[in-house]
């Protein structure tokens, strides 16, 4: 049992890895501070997805350590 969350944590990171580094970086930062405002921005499409498995994967990852602590 425990080495199968060992083998669901390490494929789990490396998903988690890939995932954050496949998101677009917001690279307008320093338009958060200024007064003007455009409007706000709404993900569509892959990156919503991409940005909600993000969320789920990054939740099972935490669990699974969890779980691993626990045994």
């Amino acid at each position: 049992m425990q080495s199968l969350i060992l083998a669901a944590n390490i494929v789990l990171s490396v998903l988690l890895i890939v995932l954050v580094l496949v998101q677009r970086a917001n690279t307008d930062a320093g338009g958060s501070f200024s007064s003007e405002s455009f409007g706000t921005y709404k993900r569509r499409g892959l990156e919503s997805f991409i940005y909600k498995s993000t969320i789920v994967v990054g939740t099972l990852f935490a669990a699974s350590l969890f779980a691993h602590s626990l045994l």
